[in-house]
């Protein structure tokens, strides 16, 4: 599984704008590590910065400092389409009208290929979606000689654009005066709204606006497009009412996102936790110690043991300073990276029946390893406990977890997997639990990754292999 992107943007005048978004970007850092970047406006030019690595690699204060200006927009990155070179690192700039426009964005689109035909675009001039939009969007730009004195030239060419893209796409763009926010029609991405007391700010997360003091307003509406200048913020709805579908992504509150992140207005901390409890209800089990998976599986791991009354324990010491290992680029480095980031405390499980609580199982490769580090350790009986329901399907919105081949619980029953992961036992939250636990009983949500239910077309073209895409043909094994 490849984790989605991270966006970042603030309009704030008379603050240093570059190391807000720093700021804002070492706190998204875990949606993706590939690449980070930002564009800084000083209301004349834009100057963009980015380069493959973590924000801490690619900016430090000798960076930052000549980054003067009012406005910016930050970007960190993990392809979802597109390769993983600098040539796809963003934000995205296209030098087109007074001094150019940024973008950067969050998501994956799901008609890359027909846009791109239909815009007489040769197939390897795109490198990715992102590159595909700003290149739709410069087009729509007006001549030189046409060119209006407004300055909402940005604007009315995203007006133009935005109804043509389907899929996942949480946009910031600016140009030299203007912040823009853009969430699409199903809003599969998280994007909020907060304000400082100079400005104002965009972010996929709510934990990127405390961290430079600004507050959270609220969460821009799917279909939405706010417009952030000198004049404060505007909102436009650029999508026909029709293609309004609130479908944010179920995974947002079982792994990807913070758990101090706001989403549909709940802390996903506390969602993880009743994720456990019901899951203590659901799949019950004789144990003597209850542990989590750092650092996501922690909280359904307090909540399981809250609800079953087994004591909590840690199990497992994580090295801090590795990443998270499901958006490692290949899956080599992903097997030895397991064993880097993770290693049982002994002491704690050996001679023990141990409950392993994990978030979830994609490809098997973190949870086989560690059941065997515990059993080396001591552990008596492994039992693992997922807090979401089996991962069956790709997801084509701005997780990329490959093929369906490469889906543990696409191709083995419940059992299968357990004696595959070599655990005494295995259980996974049922869906209608997983949406009991987060509580947001009107919002939309997407499933699709654990239902094959896609609520925007996938076309065969998107997938690795042809082969892999039966998810519209042949049924996946029922849950167990």
């Amino acid at each position: 599984m490849k984790d989605a992107c991270g966006v970042f943007g603030v309009y704030a005048p008379g603050m240093p704008v570059a190391f807000l978004t720093f700021d804002g970007l070492y706190s998204l850092q875990h949606r993706g590590q590939e690449s980070a970047g930002m564009a800084v406006s000083d209301g004349d030019t834009i100057t963009v910065v980015k380069d493959m690595g973590l924000v801490s690699n690619v900016f430090d204060e000798r960076t930052l400092k000549p980054l003067q200006g009012h406005l910016a927009i930050g970007h960190t990155r993990y392809s979802t389409t597109g390769s993983s070179t600098w040539r796809n690192a963003q934000p995205v700039y296209r030098s087109v009208g007074e001094a150019g426009f940024a973008l950067g964005h969050n998501g994956n689109l799901t008609n890359t290929a027909q846009l791109a035909t239909d815009a007489g675009m040769l197939p390897g001039v795109v490198a990715s979606d992102s590159d595909l939009v700003a290149e739709l969007i410069e087009a729509r730009f007006p001549s030189d000689e046409d060119s209006r004195s407004d300055g909402r030239d940005l604007e009315r060419a995203l007006s133009e654009v935005l109804p043509m893209l389907e899929g996942a796409f949480s946009f910031v763009l600016m140009d030299t005066a203007r912040l823009i926010g853009v969430r699409d029609p199903h809003g599969f991405r998280p994007l909020c709204l907060g304000r400082l007391d100079a400005g104002w700010v965009l972010a996929s997360e709510s934990p990127a606006l405390d961290v430079i003091g600004a507050h959270l307003v609220r969460e821009l509406d799917p279909g939405e497009m706010v417009i952030i200048d000198a004049t404060g913020v505007r909102t436009v709805h650029p999508f026909p009412p029709e293609r309004i579908e609130p479908r944010l992504c179920s995974f947002e509150f079982v792994y990807i996102a913070r758990p101090d992140t706001i989403l549909y207005g709940k802390e996903v901390h506390g969602a993880r936790v009743r994720m456990g409890e019901l899951l203590a209800e659901q799949s019950p089990v004789e144990a003597d110690m209850v542990m989590g998976v750092p650092e996501s599986g922690v909280p359904a791991a307090e909540g399981f043991a809250k609800a079953s009354g087994i004591p909590y324990g840690q199990g497992l010491v994580k090295n801090r300073y590795i990443g998270r290992t499901f958006i490692a680029p290949n899956q080599e480095l992903r097997a030895a990276s397991v064993r880097r980031k993770l290693n049982p405390i002994r002491d704690n499980v050996r001679g023990k029946r141990v409950v392993v609580v994990d978030d979830s199982v994609v490809r098997g490769t973190n949870q086989k390893a560690i059941t065997k580090m515990l059993r080396d350790a001591g552990a008596a009986e492994v039992h693992l406990r997922v807090s979401s329901p089996p991962y069956r399907w790709p997801c084509f919105y701005g997780v990329d977890t490959g093929t369906r081949a490469e889906l543990l619980a696409a191709n083995l029953t419940v059992p299968e997997i357990g004696s595959y992961l070599g655990v005494d036992s295995i259980a996974y939250l049922s869906e209608e639990n997983l949406m009991k636990a987060i509580e947001a009983p009107r919002a939309g949500f997407c499933t699709a990754c654990v239902s094959g239910e896609y609520p925007v077309a996938v076309p065969v073209s998107l997938t690795k292999s042809v082969l892999e895409r039966e998810a519209s043909l042949d049924p996946a094994p029922p849950l167990l």
